[in-house]
């Protein structure tokens, strides 16, 4: 790949949203299988481990240098909510793949995407147009239509 394309790649959003998408296809089938036989709070608790441990390394290794100390209290409280919501949110999909085939509940969890429209415009004050009200809804329609039985 020419140094060029490289530089694009890393630089688009649209290349790490993709690769997103993979790695949490991905997610939903491993912790399919990890969930098996075991609580899903304990699976949810070792895989955060795993999580933090990659990131800190990530952050040691690429962000230098880089001082908490310095962060304002509005980055650390909404960066702590979020880890609130993320962590809940594991702990609801771990359960739910335990409990169902991941096929079906990953579609519903992917309902997350019209959650973060709908929450974006109504905090973040993002204006919704009519193409992205018919693609929140297509995805609503899809995401029924692949877990429905």
């Amino acid at each position: 790949m020419p140094q060029n394309s490289v530089m694009t790649f890393s630089n688009s959003w649209q290349a790490w949203a993709l690769l997103s998408a993979f790695f949490a296809g991905l997610t939903a089938v491993l912790a399919k299988v990890g969930v098996a036989g075991i609580d899903s709070n304990l699976a949810t608790a070792i895989r955060t481990t795993v999580v933090g441990v990659f990131a800190w390394l990530l952050a040691w290794a690429l962000c230098r240098p880089w001082r908490l100390e310095g962060l304002p209290g509005k980055t650390w409280l909404f960066l702590a909510l979020s880890g609130l919501a993320t962590g809940l949110s594991w702990i609801c999909y771990f359960r739910a793949l335990q409990l169902g085939q991941a096929s079906r509940v990953a579609p519903i969890d992917k309902l997350s995407v019209v959650m973060v429209i709908a929450l974006s415009a109504m905090f973040l004050g993002e204006r919704l147009n009519l193409r992205e009200s018919c693609g929140a809804g297509l995805i609503v329609v899809g995401a029924l239509l692949l877990a429905w039985k």
